[in-house]
C-alpha cells in the first residue's frame, strides 16, 4: 500500500522555497540513496496526480505503477525509474505551479531538482551518450557552425532530406523537427558598436545601465532579439552594452546532469558578470532559460559564492526591467501604431522566475493591442524538442498551444523564447510565423 497518503498543506501557508542543491555530497549521485528518494517522491506523486497533465514524466510514472504487480510505487522495477527521468526537462512547473508538497511542507517534495539528481548520478556513471554531448554543447557547435566558409554549407545540409536522415542516424536528431539556422553575422558582432554611452538614472532595482548576455542560441542563430532589445533600451535612455565576454550559461548541460561543466561554465561566466554589475551595469538577456540559470539554479549550486548571489540580484527577464522603468515614469509609452490581437505564448522558463506577466503587461501598454496570453508549455525545452526518442512526444505537448493560436487567429504571434516560439510555428506551418516580443515593442515604437 501507499506509504504517503495524500493530505492538504494543513497549516501550511508559507510561500514555497528551493533548497540548495546538495550536489559536491558523494551521497547525492550514490544509486542507492538516489533510488530510495526517487521511491519516496514517487509514491508521493502516484497518491496525488495533479501533474498528470504537464509533461510525460508523470503519465509514464503512473503508467508503471498501474500496471505494476502491486498498482502500487513498490511494484515497479527500479530499472524503470529511468524511464521517468529521461522525460523531464526540468521545466519547474510542476514545482512551481502543481505540486502542494514542496518545502518548506515536511514531505520536501521538488521533483525537478529530483530528476536533476538522478541524471546527474546516471551521468557520473559514464551513461550520457556522445551525441547528447555534442548536442548540448551549444556554445561549441555555434562557434563551428557561424564560421563564415562553413555556415553556408551546414544550413543547406539541415535542409536536405538525406542529410536530416543522416543527422538522425547519428546525433539522435528527429528527421522532421525543425533546427536552428546558423549567421556568421552573430548579434554579437552586429552589436559590437555598442559602447555603453548614456546618463544613467535609477527606478526601483534597476539602474539605467543594462549589459547585455547575448547567449548562444540568439548569438548564432537568431540575432535579431538582442538587436530589438538594445533599440528598445536606448530609445528609452539605457545605456547598453554588450558583455565583454561569455560562454554558455550551462542550462543545456545542465538538463543532461553534467553539474562539472556547469560549474565550468560558472567559473567563466560569473567573474565577468559580477565585475559588470560593480561598475554599475545591470543585466540582461532575451532567452529567459539563460535568465533563470542566473537567477536560480547556480545560486541552488554555489549559495556560499557571493559573486553567483550578486549576478542574480542584478539580472533580469527584458520586460521586468522595462516593467520597473515604467512603474517609475521613465518608459516612453508614445507607440507610433498599435500591435492588433497578439497570441503570446509565456514561456515555462520565465513564468517560474516569480516575475508575474511582465511581457502582457508592457505590451498592454500599446494603444489598439490586444493581448492573449497562453500559459502552456511549448514541449520544445532544449534538445527534448529535436531529439528523434522524444519529438512525438514534443508535439503533442505543442498541440494544445498550436490549437489556442489557431482560435486567436492573431495579427501577431510571439514568444519570449524563440526557441519555443519556432517549435510553436513549426507545427502551425509558420501561419503565423513566431515573432518576439521585445521585436513587437520595437515595431510599436517605429524605431
Amino acid at each position: 500500500m501507499s506509504s504517503a497518503p495524500v493530505s492538504p498543506r494543513e497549516g501550511n501557508l508559507e510561500a514555497p522555497t528551493r533548497h540548495p542543491l546538495d550536489w559536491k555530497n558523494p551521497e547525492f549521485y550514490d544509486p542507492a540513496a538516489v533510488d530510495k528518494e526517487l521511491e519516496r517522491v514517487f509514491d508521493i506523486c502516484h497518491g496525488c496526480r495533479r501533474c498528470v497533465s504537464l509533461c510525460q514524466s508523470f503519465p509514464i510514472l503512473f503508467d508503471l505503477v498501474d500496471e505494476s504487480s502491486t498498482m502500487e510505487v513498490d511494484g515497479v522495477a527500479k530499472a524503470d525509474y529511468a524511464k521517468v527521468v529521461e522525460q523531464c526537462y526540468l521545466c519547474d512547473l510542476c514545482y512551481q505551479t502543481k505540486c502542494p508538497y514542496v518545502p518548506p511542507h515536511p514531505w520536501n517534495v521538488d521533483f525537478p531538482h529530483l530528476m536533476l539528481r538522478a541524471k546527474a548520478a546516471a551521468h557520473r556513471r559514464g551513461e550520457t551518450g556522445l551525441a547528447a554531448k555534442i548536442l548540448s554543447a551549444t556554445d561549441a557547435v555555434g562557434k563551428l557552425a557561424s564560421i563564415p566558409v562553413v555556415v553556408d554549407a551546414v544550413n543547406a545540409l539541415n535542409r536536405t532530406p538525406a542529410a536530416r536522415k543522416l543527422l538522425e542516424k547519428s546525433l539522435g536528431v528527429d528527421r522532421d523537427a525543425r533546427v536552428p539556422a546558423y549567421t556568421a553575422n552573430t548579434a554579437r558582432k552586429r552589436l559590437k558598436h555598442l559602447d555603453g554611452a548614456g546618463v544613467a538614472q535609477a527606478a526601483g532595482r534597476t539602474r539605467g545601465k543594462v549589459a547585455i548576455f547575448a547567449t548562444c542560441y540568439c548569438n548564432y542563430s537568431t540575432p535579431q532579439p538582442v538587436e530589438d532589445l538594445a533599440a528598445v533600451l536606448r530609445h528609452n535612455g539605457i545605456a547598453v552594452k554588450l558583455i565583454e565576454r561569455e560562454v554558455c550559461c550551462g542550462m543545456p548541460k545542465l538538463e543532461l546532469g553534467d553539474l562539472a561543466a556547469v560549474e565550468r561554465y560558472k567559473q567563466s561566466n560569473i567573474p565577468v558578470l559580477a565585475a559588470a554589475i560593480r561598475d554599475g551595469w545591470d543585466i540582461s538577456a532575451t532567452i529567459p532559460s539563460c535568465v533563470l540559470m542566473f537567477k536560480q539554479e547556480l545560486p541552488l549550486m554555489f549559495p556560499q559564492e557571493e559573486d553567483v548571489q550578486l549576478v542574480k540580484r542584478h539580472i533580469f527577464d527584458p520586460f521586468e526591467y522595462l516593467w520597473q522603468r515604467h512603474q517609475a515614469g521613465l518608459l516612453d509609452t508614445r507607440f507610433k501604431q498599435g500591435l492588433g490581437k497578439v497570441a503570446y505564448h509565456a514561456p515555462c522558463h520565465q513564468r517560474v522566475q516569480n516575475i508575474g506577466p511582465k511581457t502582457r503587461e508592457v505590451l498592454g501598454l500599446v494603444p489598439d493591442t490586444e493581448i492573449q496570453a497562453i500559459e502552456r508549455c511549448s514541449g520544445h525545452d532544449g534538445t527534448y524538442g529535436v531529439k528523434a526518442k522524444t519529438y512525438a512526444f514534443a508535439r503533442k505537448i505543442a498541440k494544445p498551444v498550436e490549437t489556442r493560436v489557431e482560435q486567436i487567429a492573431p495579427q501577431h504571434f510571439a514568444s519570449d523564447c524563440p526557441m519555443a516560439g519556432s517549435h510553436i510555428a513549426h507545427g502551425l506551418g509558420d501561419k503565423p510565423p513566431a515573432e518576439s516580443p521585445i521585436g513587437l515593442l520595437r515595431l510599436a515604437y517605429g524605431i
